[in-house]
């Protein structure tokens, strides 16, 4: 029986980063659709469950993404709510990348950190990745600081995080210059930069005076990098008074995550793989 691989995509063209993936955790059969959405996806995912018997149905997984997250999860929604009974098929939801970035950001920060009361910070805080990370931080203990260009969407983000995590410990934020930001982040512990392409927040020289900043995550590979003086292969390389990690270096552990969760799609019928599940992944690919 083949492992098939369903890839519903938000956006019009199917990702062809996600589609290589796929075939490299060995997928047998990919299965790739545009333009899906909560309206069009019924007809497709009752063709996933409808197919094969119960007992083979574990060989049949959806992927869900595109480059837009609000759109996935409403995506995610409805494709569980399609599902009834035992008559079901395992979902992974990570558009944009996001949950798997996410994941492989904490946990490359987490080789070097015990997240129980530490405080973070998270610049770009609003975006897919940054809002993830921030979850996953609240979910293990860590006080963060969510930073947003508008600290009216950095106080709805955390609005958003504490209505599934009630006692998470967060607060929002509005980003300054370099040298205010500096100053403010003095007492940190683990800074995560996730803004967009482009959008840098600290220079080097203002990044270096954070004397208590222990692990620096910089999540853009598109220069200028969105933390000075990290570049995008660093690996907890020791620079500017603490560990620094670049896109590329935090990006080999978020391809094995990655693949990883296709490949784990199809042990059984009836997993759905969310932020905190990938996390999971992850986890257990640092223990073994």
């Amino acid at each position: 029986m083949k492992n098939i691989l369903i890839q519903l995509d938000t956006d019009s063209l199917p990702s062809t980063f996600d589609r290589v993936v796929a075939v490299d955790a060995g997928v047998d059969e990919l299965f790739s659709y545009g333009n899906v959405s909560s309206d069009n996806v019924m007809g497709l995912v009752h063709g996933a469950m409808f197919t094969r018997g119960s007992k083979h149905l574990r060989h049949t997984a959806i992927f869900i993404g595109g480059s837009h997250v609000n759109d996935g999860e409403e995506l995610l929604e409805t494709v569980t709510a399609t599902f009834f009974g035992p008559v079901s098929v395992s979902v992974m939801m990570d558009s944009n990348g996001s949950n798997t970035t996410a994941a492989a950001a904490v946990l490359s920060a987490g080789q070097h950190l015990d997240f129980t009361n530490i405080s973070a910070a998270i610049l770009g805080g609003t975006g897919p990745v940054g809002h993830r990370a921030a979850e996953l931080l609240s979910a293990r203990g860590a006080n963060i600081r969510l930073y947003s260009r508008s600290k009216v969407r950095a106080e709805s983000t955390c609005h958003q995080i504490k209505t599934n995590l009630p006692n998470a410990r967060l607060e929002a934020a509005e980003l300054k210059p370099s040298d205010e930001l500096a100053a403010e982040l003095e007492g940190t512990s683990l800074l995560i930069a996730a803004g967009a392409a482009g959008v840098g927040f600290l220079t080097e020289n203002d990044l270096s005076k954070i004397m208590s900043l222990k692990v620096a995550v910089d999540l853009n590979a598109v220069p200028p990098t969105g933390l000075g003086g990290i570049g995008v292969m660093d690996k907890a390389a020791e620079k500017l008074n603490c560990l620094c990690y670049g896109a590329i270096g935090v990006g080999g552990l978020k391809m094995k995550i990655h693949k990883a969760a296709i490949e784990k799609l199809f042990l059984s019928n009836d997993q759905v793989f969310g932020t905190q599940e990938i996390f999971g992944i992850g986890e257990e690919l640092l223990k073994a």
